[in-house]
């Protein structure tokens, strides 16, 4: 009911700016071929390309835009430059960061680049900008093959590869940026250009965790790699599990060296009690005898851990991300280990931050994932991208998500996720892992106030440099996101 509230809301705001439509939605529907399609508040298209995930970053635009041509995209960011207009890029719709993929100006939804076509000769697979990872899964299953994609449902392609990628598959293979071969990148200027490392050596390396500053990718070009039977699964736990799933991911996190194994622990606090989601993953249809054992001996709540396909291993996730509001934020803290002490801290945050928050919001939803990767997380991949701006020490990307349900309590609750994020460094610095303070947080889970300084570090001087080239009337600052 909130939901359909929210709605009526933006389509009564957005409908007192239509009577005299904006220039520049007038002058897109005039240029773009018969391929796109500019939407207005009322319809159901345009509803449903300003929806988000989260609320908290979904507003009223002034119209929406469903370009069908890289040829379109490229005229409609001429004409938004030239005019000078707020816009915003939509691909999955799963950002959280309120401005980042929403606007009050022009909304442009990626949903008609949805192509799949995958080369069995070169082990390739070209997907467009639009597309969430499940329909990509869906598509390659027959193949017998697989992407280092999103690990839960309705994650969309292009935000989650062009910030990083951290997957099931990122121990044997790396990031999903470290398995791009090509971009299709339709830059502010309107031209259309194939990236390659062999085609512009500088501008694939920056469109490798920058998400949107260098202009909108439509299509993106991956490795593919074998894939059959995995096995996982989601267990619950009841809160007074925590201290043995501790003890289990310590020594999951310290002793488990094959890169086929991977977990994600997150504690939910939730209407006055805690409870414990230990998402397992095994790249075979049987893990190693004992591998997972300290997990599964522990009383459960559900376990639903056992040998399936991999896109019904992402579908089972599903219960793992239910929560009881709608509006939605991330923030992340990098690690470097996962000792007692950070364990406990998070342990504690959930419980302070959710009995505190649910005073004023009574349906709070806090969680904090714990995600352990190996050591050399980072040494997939040769070359310099981006992020992570240095590859010589791992970050796992342990993730703090708070949800709420009203509006009003917005600086409320990105105050409070800003806080125990700056305590969790804090606790991580005192017990050894003091170069954590100035580790460079993972883009697709920072909040939106993060400085750029910090999540590209080295690298930033690089890329303005080659943001002055691309894009010399900075027309991509006309949109959300960490710009440059």
């Amino acid at each position: 009911m909130a939901r359909i509230h929210f709605l009526l809301a933006v389509f009564a705001l957005a409908e007192t700016t239509v009577q005299a439509l904006p220039d520049a939605c007038q002058l897109i529907q005039d240029a773009v071929s018969n391929s796109s399609d500019v939407h207005y508040p009322g319809s159901d298209n345009y509803t449903r390309d300003v929806y988000h995930w989260s609320e908290a970053s979904m507003q009223p635009s002034l119209c929406s835009v469903e370009p069908g041509t890289t040829e379109d995209v490229g005229k409609i960011l001429q004409i938004l430059g030239s005019t000078q207009t707020r816009f915003a890029v939509k691909a999955g719709g799963h950002a959280a960061n309120p401005g980042f993929s929403d606007t009050d100006g022009v909304q442009i939804a990626l949903t008609r680049f949805s192509q799949i076509e995958y080369d069995a000769s070169s082990q390739i697979v070209a997907v467009g900008a639009g597309l969430l990872w499940d329909e990509v899964y869906d598509a390659l299953e027959p193949y017998g093959v697989n992407v280092v994609g999103g690990r839960v449902p309705g994650v969309g392609v292009a935000g989650f590869a062009l910030g990083g990628g951290y997957s099931w598959l990122t121990n044997e293979h790396g990031l999903t940026l470290d398995t791009i071969v090509e971009l299709e990148l339709v830059e502010p200027s309107g031209k259309v250009s194939s990236i390659t490392r062999q085609s512009d050596p500088d501008l694939f390396f920056a469109l490798k965790g920058t998400q949107n500053n260098f202009g909108i990718v439509t299509k993106i070009v991956l490795q593919t790699y074998p894939q059959g039977q995995v096995w996982g699964g989601l267990i619950t736990y009841s809160g007074d599990q925590v201290d043995g799933v501790n003890a289990a991911l310590i020594r999951f996190s310290q002793e488990v060296t094959d890169p086929k194994a991977a977990l994600v622990v997150t504690y939910v606090f939730v209407a006055g009690q805690m409870t414990v989601d230990a998402l397992t993953f095994y790249n075979a249809a049987t893990p190693p005898a004992g591998l997972f054992d300290d997990f599964l001996n522990i009383p459960s709540t559900g376990n639903d851990a056992n040998q399936k396909s991999f896109r019904d291993l992402i579908a089972s996730f599903s219960a793992s991300g239910d929560r009881p509001n709608n509006r939605t934020t991330f923030h992340t803290v990098p690690m470097m280990e996962h000792s007692a002490a950070v364990l406990d801290a998070f342990v504690n945050e959930s419980m302070f931050w959710g009995t505190h928050l649910s005073q004023d919001a009574p349906d709070a939803f806090i969680a904090y994932g714990v995600e352990p990767f190996l050591s050399n997380v980072f040494s997939h991949n040769a070359e310099s991208t981006a992020y992570p701006p240095s590859r010589q020490v791992a970050l796992f990307p342990d993730i703090l998500e708070f949800g709420w349900s009203s509006e009003a309590s917005d600086d409320l609750f990105f105050e409070s996720i800003r806080q125990s994020a700056a305590h969790l460094t804090n606790v991580a610095a005192d017990n050894g892992q003091a170069a954590v303070r100035d580790a460079s947080p993972y883009p697709n889970y920072a909040l939106y106030d993060v400085p750029v300084e910090r999540i590209f570090g080295n690298n930033l001087k690089r890329l303005r440099e080659i943001k002055a080239r691309v894009d010399p009337h900075d027309v991509m600052a006309l949109t959300g996101g960490f710009r440059l």
